[in-house]
């Protein structure tokens, strides 16, 4: 259990953040799949495609695969509270259909200020709705790159609090212990002092890959004090469209699961349509099966970090916080249940054929018999 709130004997005047950059994070399924090589053809904005960028010792060819589209949209200064985004919007396109929005606001005074700014940033319905017509405009641009373009109503935010340096550089245990209910609140968006195992629970996922360097995973945001962040927050944001795609994977299953059962219960009258039903309702359900199958394995393949050590690490802890493997492992029932209901209706029709075919292979000799008397008593 954590002590109560320490003092920084050190402390003279206020800790202040010198440079550092506030990234809130949207994610959006907005298409089946996006070709990116013909949406980078499309856009006329500023674009190039992204790789992670290894600032640490890495292998050259851990990358996205295939690398997203990157595009930045200029527009107004949006206020949030005492602060402002900058003029520029990124957003990145995935090959699978999920489009990231980026958005960024400078970060240079009070440490103390953070957790103001965490609490408006919390469900904020500007950088929402603004996200939104990003997507729409951009899917506009792009036009027939995106296949089946449809923006899925839910969506992920994410905020990456990164400090590149603060007025008094110190590392991660002075920042735990004198800090670290500050941190803990910061990440929650929660004005009122939390429990000691609500801050227990806060800070628990934390990583340092030197001594003056420290990034702290949550939910809702993360923190990152290190000069050299980027390739960290590009994890974070990843992860954060992950997890979009895995709760709109699990949605769309829920609802072919569903479609499906009703399809196990439907008794339709009439050998033509029962015959009939059961060639559309399984294409119907193969066509489910492969499209997310497809998306999930598009997902999970998209980004390889077994050769960075450091950055595989940042990327457990993050799908811990996220319960990745729990939606992988959900996902995967739903499908094994859908290959389920497809072998069931699948036997069903074959079954149903067969008894079709004795049934005319029974009326065919019926008549034939029938003819062979017919041609004795009327020679």
């Amino acid at each position: 259990m954590l002590d109560q709130p320490q003092t920084d004997p050190d402390v003279t005047e206020t800790l202040r953040i010198e440079r550092g950059i506030c990234h809130v994070m949207f994610a959006y399924d907005a298409a089946r799949s996006i070709d990116l090589d013909a949406a980078e053809r499309r856009i006329h904005e500023t674009s190039a495609r992204q790789t992670l960028r290894h600032k640490r010792r890495a292998p050259s060819y851990l990358e996205y695969r295939p690398p997203p589209l990157r595009v930045t949209h200029r527009s107004g200064d949006l206020e949030i509270g005492s602060f402002s985004t900058r003029p520029n919007v990124e957003l990145l396109l995935y090959d699978f259909g999920a489009v990231a929005v980026n958005y960024s606001i400078e970060l240079s005074s009070s440490f103390d200020q953070l957790l103001p700014l965490s609490e408006q940033l919390y469900d904020n319905a500007l950088l929402l709705s603004d996200s939104r017509k990003r997507i729409d405009e951009v899917l506009a641009t792009i036009g027939e790159a995106a296949t089946q373009p449809q923006v899925a109503p839910m969506v992920e935010d994410y905020v990456v609090f990164h400090i590149e340096s603060l007025s008094r550089p110190f590392g991660a245990p002075h920042l735990q212990d004198f800090y670290g209910r500050q941190v803990a609140q910061i990440l929650r968006a929660e004005n009122r002092p939390l429990s000691d195992q609500e801050v227990e629970d806060a800070l628990s996922a934390t990583l340092s890959y030197g001594v003056d360097d420290v990034v702290i995973i949550d939910w809702n945001a993360a923190l990152i004090v290190d000069r050299e962040g980027e390739d960290i927050r590009e994890v974070l944001q990843f992860a954060n469209v992950e997890l979009l795609e895995m709760r709109h994977l699990d949605h769309r299953l829920s609802w072919a699961l569903d479609r499906s059962y009703e399809t196990l219960l439907k008794r339709p009258a009439g050998l033509r349509r029962k015959l009939g039903r059961y060639g559309a309702e399984l294409r119907a359900i193969g066509e489910w099966q492969v499209d997310n199958a497809t998306l999930f394995e598009g997902v999970n393949n998209a980004l390889k970090l077994l050769g960075d050590q450091y950055l595989a690490r940042a990327y457990r802890l993050v799908s811990r916080r996220f319960h990745l493997d729990d939606w992988d492992a959900g996902i995967l029932r739903k499908l094994q249940t859908l290959e389920s209901i497809y072998k069931t209706v699948s036997d069903q029709a074959t079954t149903r054929r067969m008894e079709v075919l004795e049934w005319v292979i029974i009326i065919l000799f019926l008549v034939s018999i029938g003819l062979e008397v017919l041609r004795l008593r009327f020679p």
